[in-house]
């Protein structure tokens, strides 16, 4: 039994830690020292370091999935288009 309570102690911790989600609109604003976007409803989203900043620009439209980890969403995957 004590088990099984570990065992779901440890999923509630994880769980809590990183949730995975997705959003999709247009960029508002892109901070290149900062890899971060801004979408047109104003949230942010922190960009992975091997993302190729030359290829993303304002007005783009963009469908990402993030995980929301310490209270910043970073960009797990994303599409693009113009």
């Amino acid at each position: 039994m004590r088990t099984v309570l570990g065992a779901l102690a440890a999923l509630l911790m994880l769980s809590a830690y990183a949730m995975a989600a997705e959003a999709e609109g247009h960029i508002k604003k892109v901070d290149r020292d900062k890899m971060t976007i801004t979408l047109d409803d104003g949230k942010s989203y922190k960009l992975p370091g091997e993302t190729d900043m030359d290829g993303i620009k304002e007005g783009m439209d963009i469908v990402l999935a993030y995980d929301k980890v310490d209270g910043q969403n970073l960009v797990t995957d994303m599409q693009t288009s113009e």
